[in-house]
C-alpha cells in the first residue's frame, strides 16, 4: 500500500461567466443610443483585476498543495513472502535452526489462541474490554524474540505477544481488563512495563529510561511500542527529539496496522511513517509486519545499534489489524470487507507454516501437539479469569502514600462507613 495524503477535490469553475455570456447572446437587439462617458470606471476595473488574479493563484496553489504526490511503493524489508517462500535482503539476514523456526510458529499460535479466548471472555461478560492483536502476531513475536533479558520493554495495551516473549503469564494481562487490578505483574521481574492506556506516553517513559541506561554505562537497550495513531501524538515527537539529542539507546517500534480506530493512515501523514525519523536525525526502516523472520532480523539489528551507542531507530512494522480496535469497536462501519480479505492472504501464521512444511521442518505430529497445547491454554485462561477474586474496595486507599496520610485515613474511614451502611440495610430488610 502506498501511503498518500487525502487529495482535495479541485473546485468547479464558476458558471457565472458562462451564464452571463449566454444571457448576452440571447438578449434582443436594441436601437443604439449615444454612450455616456464613464466616470472613473477604468480605475475600478484595473483595481479589481489584480485581486481576481491573485485569488485565482491562491486557489490553484491550495489545490496543488493538497493533491497527493504520485509515489512508488516504499521499500519493505521482507525475508518470507506471503506464499511462504524464503527471500534474501542485502542488509538484513537471519539464519535459524528448525527448532527456532518451530519456536516462532508456536509463539504465534499460542498468542493467537490466548487472544481469541480473551475476546470470547469479553463477549461473555467476563472482561470489561479487550484489545485484540489478531493479525499482528509476527510483528510482536519477531520483535519480542529479538530482545535480550536485560533489555527493557515499554508496551501499549496490545502487546500480548511481546508479554508472552518476556515470560509474563497471559492470565496476568487479564486482571486489568477484568477490573481487579491495575496490572498483575511486577515490571522489573521481566523488564516488561505495565500496559499504558494513554496513547503515546510510553515513548517518553522509554526515552527517559534509555537516557538513564546510557548514563549508567550499561550496554542494554530499550524498546517502545506504539501504533500508527500514536505517531500523531506530541509525546511521540518529543520522545524522538530527546532520544536523538541525547543519543538514547532506544528502538521505537511502530505497528502500523493501517487504522487508528476509524482513522486511516493516509489521514495522518503525507509520507510513510518510517521516514519521519529523518527529520529528527536518526534512521527509520519499514519492515513487513506479517513476516516474523524480517521483524526478528530488523529489530535485532536496531537493538544492536542502540547497544553500540549509535542512538535511536524507528522501525515501522507494516501490518494490518484484522479485528476491531477493541471489543467496543465495530470496524464494519468504516472499512470494506474486501480490504480485510486481501490481508487474510498475508496471514503471518499461515506463511510460516507453509514454509515449515515446504522445508520439512515440522511434521503433522508437531502441529497436532500444538493444537492440543493451544486448547489447554484456552481452558486454563477461562478457569483463571472466572476465579479471579474481586478486590476489597477499601484497598484503593492502601498505596496512595508510602507512610500514610491523615486526610487519606479520614477518607478511608468515611468510605468504610458508607460500605457498611449497605450491610446494615440488608440486615434490616430480613
Amino acid at each position: 500500500m502506498t501511503v498518500e495524503s487525502t487529495a482535495a477535490r479541485t473546485p468547479r469553475r464558476s458558471s457565472k461567466r458562462t451564464s452571463a455570456a449566454k444571457t448576452t447572446a440571447k438578449a434582443p437587439a436594441e436601437t443604439p443610443t449615444p454612450a455616456k462617458k464613464p466616470v472613473s470606471t477604468p480605475a475600478k476595473k484595473s483595481a479589481k483585476a489584480p485581486a481576481k488574479r491573485t485569488a485565482a493563484k491562491k486557489t490553484a496553489a491550495r489545490t496543488a498543495a493538497t493533491k497527493a504526490p504520485q509515489r512508488s511503493e516504499p521499500e519493505l524489508v521482507q525475508l518470507l513472502t506471503p506464499e511462504g517462500e524464503r527471500v534474501e535482503h542485502p542488509d538484513y539476514s537471519i539464519d535459524l535452526t528448525d527448532d527456532e523456526l518451530r519456536g516462532l510458529y508456536r509463539d504465534m499460535v499460542l498468542t493467537r489462541r490466548f487472544d481469541a479466548e480473551a475476546t470470547a471472555l469479553q463477549r461473555q461478560g467476563e472482561l470489561g474490554l479487550w484489545a485484540s492483536l489478531l493479525g499482528q502476531e509476527a510483528a510482536q513475536i519477531g520483535s519480542g524474540r529479538a530482545l535480550r533479558d536485560d533489555d527493557y520493554v515499554f508496551p501499549t495495551y496490545r502487546e500480548h505477544g511481546v508479554a508472552w516473549c518476556r515470560g509474563v503469564d497471559p492470565t496476568n494481562l487479564l486482571g486489568m481488563f477484568r477490573g481487579v487490578n491495575h496490572g498483575g505483574w511486577d515490571p522489573n521481574s521481566n523488564n516488561f512495563h505495565l500496559y499504558t492506556i494513554v496513547i503515546g506516553s510510553q515513548t517518553l517513559h522509554a526515552t527517559g529510561y534509555a537516557m538513564g541506561v546510557a548514563k549508567d554505562g550499561a550496554d542494554s537497550a530499550v524498546i517502545a511500542y506504539f501504533g500508527d495513531g500514536a505517531s500523531s501524538q506530541g509525546d511521540v515527537a518529543e520522545s524522538f527529539t530527546f532520544s536523538a539529542v541525547y543519543n538514547a539507546p532506544v528502538v521505537f517500534f511502530c505497528q502500523n496496522n493501517q487504522w487508528a480506530i476509524s482513522e486511516p493512515t493516509e489521514r495522518q501523514t503525507r509520507v510513510p511513517l518510517y521516514q519521519r525519523a529523518q527529520g529528527f536525525g536518526f534512521p527509520g526502516i519499514r519492515v513487513d509486519g506479517n513476516d516474523v523472520l524480517a521483524c526478528l532480523a530488523v529489530t535485532r539489528s536496531a537493538l544492536e545499534r542502540a547497544r553500540r551507542g549509535e542512538g535511536p531507530t524507528l522501525v515501522e512494522a507494516f501490518t494490518y489489524r484484522m479485528g476491531a480496535h477493541t471489543t467496543s469497536d465495530d470496524p464494519t462501519k468504516y472499512r470494506r470487507d474486501e480490504e480485510r480479505a486481501a490481508w487474510e492472504s498475508k496471514d503471518p501464521i499461515l506463511r510460516l507454516r507453509t514454509y515449515l512444511e515446504k522445508q520439512g521442518a515440522a511434521d503433522e505430529a508437531f502441529f497436532t501437539a500444538l493444537d492440543e497445547e493451544s486448547e489447554a491454554l484456552g481452558k486454563r485462561v477461562r478457569e483463571v479469569v472466572r476465579a479471579m477474586p474481586d478486590p476489597d474496595p477499601i484497598a484503593i486507599f492502601d498505596n496512595v502514600y508510602a507512610d500514610g496520610n491523615p486526610l487519606v485515613d479520614e477518607e478511608r474511614a468515611q468510605f468504610a462507613a458508607y460500605q457498611a451502611s449497605f450491610a446494615d440495610s440488608a440486615e434490616k430488610g430480613k
